[in-house]
């Protein structure tokens, strides 16, 4: 028996909530978005009120986008500090029902509520109970979902909102599961779904009956095997209090103005790279996979990456990679983003040895990275950086 609590529009909703307690509107009932700057490129609406989504407004677009669909609307810087406090507020009272508590992500977590039935006989009354009092206590909505797994509890929690609780359990799969298009199936992407919907596969009842091996052919053993049992809303994944595994280090950038420079985008490239290694060498990770993410100024996305002969964690080998990717993904359009991610991780300590005792001098670079990195810990990121990234903007920690 799983809880999916997941809070409504929460940047919005929290920053509302800070707002009204200072004497201002409330931007939950206007049309409203958190967002930085509209004149600086990079700034992307996090979140919008529901007002705001009638006018077609989508988080993740330019705030500039937003503003043409909606010229009354009104914008409000994020403020991670405060998420950070409400989160954990939210969390604390989530806590106090379940010893099994999941945090998934900033604003929403599982709780694995299972033997729970001698304090809850009805355990959807648990759910609008902590529904209610983070409401009355804390000021702002959640959503809950109720599922007999980790998917359809957050499935559920996805349906109609805000401020509701819905419950999806194995019997009621095909009445509320299966008539829902495709796109709806939890971690389906968008170019799988074109892939579907090419062999007219358009709801997520027509994917549960699918013949496997067509799904197969379509994308591939495992993609098919987990898309065939998630729309048949099979999902055995527990509810872990520990933290989640890192599976990549990343970083990517939205430019101030549009890359048409080869170099240019080199040198951003390498700044990406370098500050991805470095976090995965302070995890103690090595990386056996690289991939370069590019937008252009038409907003068309794509990637490319490489599995590599040997798991690395230095800067530079993983940009020599990061180089050939690029010059085999770009093909001169204008820039406005560019993306570094380093994934298939391995433990620091593996390496494998070459037969004849060289290693191209990765040794020596190794203890320059170690070196890098020692002096970034005592004096911050940005006090030694590659020569050829001066006039680039190394990405933040997060």
């Amino acid at each position: 028996m799983i809880f999916h609590i997941d809070v409504n529009s929460a940047f919005l909703s929290w920053t509302s909530v800070e707002r009204i307690k200072n004497g201002k509107s409330d931007l939950r009932e206007v049309p409203a978005i958190i967002g930085g700057d509209p004149e600086k490129r990079m700034s992307v609406v996090l979140a919008k009120s529901v007002p705001a989504k009638k006018y077609g407004i989508k988080t993740g677009e330019p705030v500039s986008m937003a503003l043409r669909k909606c010229p009354q609307l009104e914008a409000a810087p994020p403020d991670f500090k405060l998420y950070s406090r409400c989160s954990a507020a939210f969390t604390e009272i989530c806590a106090e029902y379940s010893p099994c508590l999941e945090k998934f992500s900033i604003d929403e977590c599982f709780l694995d509520m299972s033997g729970m039935e001698r304090l809850y006989p009805n355990i959807t009354d648990a759910a609008f109970e902590i529904k209610k009092r983070i409401k009355k206590e804390l000021g702002f909505t959640v959503n809950i979902g109720v599922g007999s797994n980790k998917l359809l509890a957050k499935t559920a929690s996805d349906f109609e909102k805000p401020d509701r609780v819905h419950t999806l359990f194995s019997a009621e799969i095909e009445k509320k599961l299966w008539p829902l298009p495709v796109e709806d199936l939890l971690f389906l992407g968008g170019a799988t779904a074109k892939k579907l919907r090419s062999v007219s596969i358009c709801t997520i009842g027509e994917l549960a009956s699918a013949d496997i091996r067509m799904l197969r052919a379509l994308t591939g053993e495992k993609a098919a095997r987990q898309l065939h049992d998630y729309a048949n809303g099979i999902d055995d994944s527990p509810v872990s209090p520990a933290a989640r595994e890192v599976k990549s280090y990343g970083h990517s950038i939205t430019v101030e103005e549009n890359v048409t420079d080869r170099s240019a985008a080199l040198s951003l490239l390498l700044a990406l790279t370098d500050a991805a290694a470095s976090r995965m060498r302070a995890g103690g990770k090595r990386a056996r996979c690289v991939t370069v993410s590019i937008r252009t100024s038409a907003f068309k996305n794509s990637s490319h990456g490489r599995q590599l002969e040997q798991a690395t964690d230095i800067t530079l080998d993983l940009y020599a990679e990061v180089k050939k990717l690029f010059s085999e993904l770009w093909h001169g359009e204008e820039l406005r983003l560019l993306g570094v991610s380093l994934s298939e991780l391995t433990d620091g300590e593996e390496q494998q040895l070459s037969l004849f005792g060289a290693d191209g001098g990765s040794e020596r670079k190794r203890k320059v990275d170690a070196a890098v990195d020692s002096i970034r810990g005592r004096f911050g990121d940005s006090s030694i950086l590659p020569g050829s990234t001066l006039n680039s903007k190394r990405p933040k920690k997060k």
